[in-house]
């Protein structure tokens, strides 16, 4: 009796207790699974519910049960019930529930679901499949898709395409404010922060493109698109001691993605360097998908003129006369190119834009101006290339440009004209141009006022900065003036010299309460006379100017680049390339 206790004992001791929880029967549901038990299954999916209710992923198990032995119905319940009580933020059921539609041939019910799925999912796990089930419905029902009015995953990557076909077509001011507003919502966004950044270039507004840039990178040290951004900014400011160990990393750099072999490619176009721009491009050649666009032959066929390779070039352009034969752009280069005196030209750049020369376009359009109207409809770019060449070309570019608009004349010429009379800096004869334009659009009358108050605000700054000034050494500063006028060119009107006295005072005005040291006045004249006349479209170099103030020619470029630095001057420019803006 006794022995029998003890093996009863034993065997007690040997047995295993069972924790009957939601995880056993889980366990056991998966099991059932790998065998195709469907009905042991759902069983024990069932009592995985029961030990978990409050558990999502449990109900959602069940009803893919039902929904792989074909309860659409039953299993569409489930998913209803999921997002009623369960857990509301399961919003990939939407999907679950897309699918049960669809197999039941309810497309319409199908189509509902997944309209829910993109505008509430904020991961966009299924969102390729539920793209591809729309263009399923869209043939079923034999209709276009419903109306999508976001996709929530995708939440401010339609606002940012917006934003580049802004800039695209020369709307800088409204892409920045859209641009800002992404930024403001999704800090990480950094596609937005780098277009952002080239926005504020684009306006002028270069301390706060430079800022936005230096965010970019403080997130991503290496960012491409930031890093070439930063590039360009440093050669616009004539910055080279920060530019030149920049450049040598850019040149080195082999991205991988062909995105950022496009950006590095014009970026070393923009730069000048034009053998590292011409191996990317051709890069960029070999790729199937990329070798039929007829921009990357023109780009590349740039690359190569510009580095020398003048064969190359022509092949180029006649490969792109295949691609396009429509445009006039592959015939005129090979047509220059054959012109074109290749011994003596090394030094000649031409443009990356696709589309004529400038000046080309201009000469056209003189002769029909029906012809420029149709161009801008059909390409912002052109659009767009006006509204640089307003705000940086060269003074006789810009009465060019301006006479331009005035045969566009719509509403965004309107706002362009009378923001350029409230810039200071532009001479009378172009903004005397502009009210003309303007007033044949019927506008004389508020353009007049706007062209009196910018001149009223820009005596009134210039008093007030001679005036702050007449107590902190304001003999020496005027001698800077009086020595530049001195010195000045025979050929400088009156206009040039009253805009020089205002650039310093400009310059005086953005220090204040600071000023400048002043020990080498003759560096500081002549660097004055030097930026003059570059705004009003002279052709001096630092050596003409230094020879008549008797300095070298870097003293005048580097206090040339102080003055610039502070006042952000619309420099002149050779071309009007603009940096590509980036892609998400």
């Amino acid at each position: 009796m006794e022995e029998d206790h003890l093996k009863a004992e034993d065997l007690q001791h040997k047995v295993i207790p069972i924790h009957m929880n939601a995880n056993f029967f889980f366990e056991r549901a998966v099991r059932s699974l790998d065998r195709f038990r469907y009905d042991k299954a759902l069983k024990y999916f069932r009592k995985a519910v029961e030990y978990e209710p409050e558990n999502p992923v449990n109900h959602c198990n069940m009803a893919g049960i039902l929904s792989e032995m074909g309860d659409y119905e039953g299993s569409n319940a489930v998913l209803f019930d999921i997002l009623e009580h369960v857990d509301a933020s399961m919003t990939e059921c939407y999907f679950y529930m897309a699918n049960n539609f669809a197999n039941m041939e309810n497309f319409e019910e199908a189509e509902r679901m997944l309209v829910k799925y993109l505008e509430e999912d904020p991961e966009g796990q299924f969102l390729e499949e539920a793209e591809e089930m729309m263009e399923l419905f869209q043939s079923e029902l034999e209709r276009p898709p419903v109306k999508v009015n976001r996709i929530r995953s995708r939440e401010g990557v339609m606002e940012h395409e917006q934003a580049r076909a802004l800039m695209e077509e020369g709307k800088f001011a409204q892409a920045a404010e859209l641009l800002e507003q992404i930024v403001q919502e999704q800090p990480d966004f950094l596609a937005a922060r780098n277009n952002l950044a080239l926005a504020y270039y684009y306006m002028g507004l270069f301390r706060k493109a430079k800022a936005t840039i230096a965010e970019v990178l403080e997130l991503e040290e290496g960012n491409v698109h930031g890093l070439c951004n930063l590039a360009i900014f440093y050669q616009h400011e004539g910055d080279t001691i920060s530019l030149n160990p920049l450049l040598r990393m850019l040149e080195v750099l082999v991205p991988f993605h062909r995105e950022h072999v496009f950006k590095l490619a014009t970026t070393m176009g923009i730069l000048g360097k034009h053998e590292a721009a011409y191996r990317h491009f051709r890069r960029l050649l070999k790729d199937s998908e990329l070798n039929g666009d007829p921009s990357l032959h023109h780009f590349t066929a740039v690359a190569a003129f510009n580095s020398g390779r003048f064969r190359e070039a022509g092949q180029c352009w006649r490969k792109l006369q295949k691609l396009d034969p429509a445009s006039d752009i592959p015939g005129f280069y090979l047509d220059q190119l054959e012109r074109f005196d290749l011994t003596g030209k090394q030094g000649y750049e031409l443009s990356y834009h696709y589309h004529l020369p400038f000046e080309e376009q201009l000469k056209r359009w003189e002769k029909d101006e029906s012809g420029l109207c149709e161009e801008v409809k059909t390409n912002p770019m052109i659009r767009s290339s006006f509204f640089w060449a307003l705000r940086y070309g060269d003074k006789a570019t810009k009465l060019q440009v301006i006479r331009a608009l005035g045969w566009i004349a719509d509403e965004e010429v309107k706002e362009t004209l009378e923001t350029f009379l409230k810039e200071p800096d532009e001479p009378a004869e172009l903004k005397n141009e502009a009210l003309r334009v303007l007033a044949e659009m019927g506008l004389e009358d508020t353009s007049q006022a706007i062209l009196e108050a910018s001149a009223a605000s820009s005596s009134s700054m210039v008093a007030e900065t001679q005036l702050a000034y007449t107590y902190q050494g304001g003999d020496t500063l005027q001698a800077v003036v009086d020595q530049a006028l001195l010195h000045m060119d025979e050929t400088a009107g009156r206009e040039q010299k009253k805009h020089l006295q205002n650039l310093w005072y400009q310059f005086l005005g953005k220090l204040y309460p600071d000023k400048p040291i002043i020990r080498h006045t003759e560096g500081w004249s002549a660097a004055l006379e030097y930026l003059t006349s570059k705004q009003h479209g002279g052709s001096v170099t630092y050596q003409e100017v230094a020879q008549r103030y008797g300095i070298s020619p870097s003293t005048v470029s580097r206090y040339a680049k102080r003055i610039d630095s502070v006042c952000s001057l619309k420099e002149e420019k050779d071309d009007m390339f603009c940096p590509f803006t980036e892609n998400v």
